[in-house]
């Protein structure tokens, strides 16, 4: 009974926690959606792949959200056409790199400045390495679950047939507004040919809390899950198991980076989780716990799964956990 209460309290303070960046995530997202104009954004991305995962990663600078905030402006970065590599440099980046996580880091490590040096660069590379190596896929279709797929679909519709003559588009056209008929189809019956940026404030308005409200329901339910997983986790099984791997340098790391994907915790207030654990971790396993947690935890899986399909996270996990791996073992030799 005791360890029911103990995993339905740590369900309720992992969501307590995560609940306002989901909120301050969905807010940016629905901002993107109705007052940027995506043709502006996309005149600023670079086309080469590298050089747009590099600008997706550093993007997250600007946006002080953790993993469970960034979910939402990734899909928005998608559904506006935006590269693979800038969404997922992003997505993997922003809860690491923004200056809240920053200057939390930098207050749990004061005496430590290095950690708060190397866990912006590692996650930074990690972030650029793996956007890059998935920029080789030019559609992102593939790789997205086919609700946001068809979603991107509709966007792409949209954005041709509103570059098209409409006397040289085929099918079927009703009147709209005077001088400007509108074609009859599925997919963009409830969808305007006009940017949301010059629609009526009333519109945009109502449009802003319609999709904040669709994402939160989506969203919400995916962090619930999540949550609820994370937190059975660290009841039921005992943290010993983990903290027993952690006797040398390699098992240590190892041993870090599955505490962090099962912890969960949020990247803001990670770096005071990782503070208990110095007296008895090295500095670099440390690392790897503030690197791999905010990229891929329980938690972010659960999100992310509404943008990506199963066999794309767990490409990016492999790649995630694989790098961070790596950096924090040559870390280990050298610092």
């Amino acid at each position: 009974m005791t360890q029911l209460q103990n995993a339905f309290t740590l369900f309720l303070s992992l969501l307590v926690e995560a609940i306002p960046f989901l909120l301050l995530g969905v807010l940016l997202s629905s901002a993107l959606l109705l007052f940027i104009d995506e043709k502006k954004l996309l005149k600023i991305i670079p086309k080469n792949p590298l050089l747009g995962a590099i600008m997706g990663s550093c993007i997250g600078f600007l946006f002080p959200v953790c993993e469970c905030g960034n979910v939402p402006v990734a899909r928005r970065f998608l559904i506006q056409g935006l590269p693979t590599s800038v969404a997922l440099g992003f997505l993997l980046a922003a809860p690491t790199i923004n200056p809240i996580v920053i200057w939390s880091t930098w207050t749990a490590f004061r005496d430590q400045p290095e950690i708060v040096v190397f866990r912006v660069i590692f996650s930074l590379v990690i972030a650029i390495l793996i956007s890059w190596i998935f920029s080789i896929q030019s559609d992102p279709l593939p790789l997205l679950q086919t609700s946001l797929a068809n979603r991107l679909k509709s966007s792409r519709l949209q954005a041709n047939f509103a570059n098209t003559p409409a006397l040289l588009q085929s099918g079927t056209f009703i009147l709209g507004q005077p001088g400007s008929p509108l074609r009859l189809d599925e997919s963009l019956a409830t969808a305007t040919l006009s940017p949301p940026s010059s629609l009526p404030a009333s519109n945009r308005w109502k449009g802003f809390l319609d999709n904040m409200v669709s994402e939160l329901r989506e969203l919400g339910a995916m962090l619930v899950f999540g949550s609820l997983v994370a937190a059975s986790l660290q009841t039921f099984v005992p943290r010993e198991i983990i903290l027993n791997l952690g006797q040398d340098p390699l098992t240590s790391i190892v041993a870090m980076m599955i505490l962090a994907v099962v912890v969960s915790i949020c990247s803001t207030v990670d770096s005071f989780f990782a503070l208990s654990f110095a007296s008895t971790f090295t500095s670099s396993s440390l690392l790897a716990f503030l690197v791999l947690g905010p990229m891929i935890d329980l938690k972010a899986i659960g999100l992310m799964i509404t943008i990506f399909k199963p066999r794309m996270l767990i490409y990016i996990f492999a790649l995630a956990a694989q790098f961070t791996f790596l950096f924090t073992l040559i870390h280990s030799y050298f610092f």
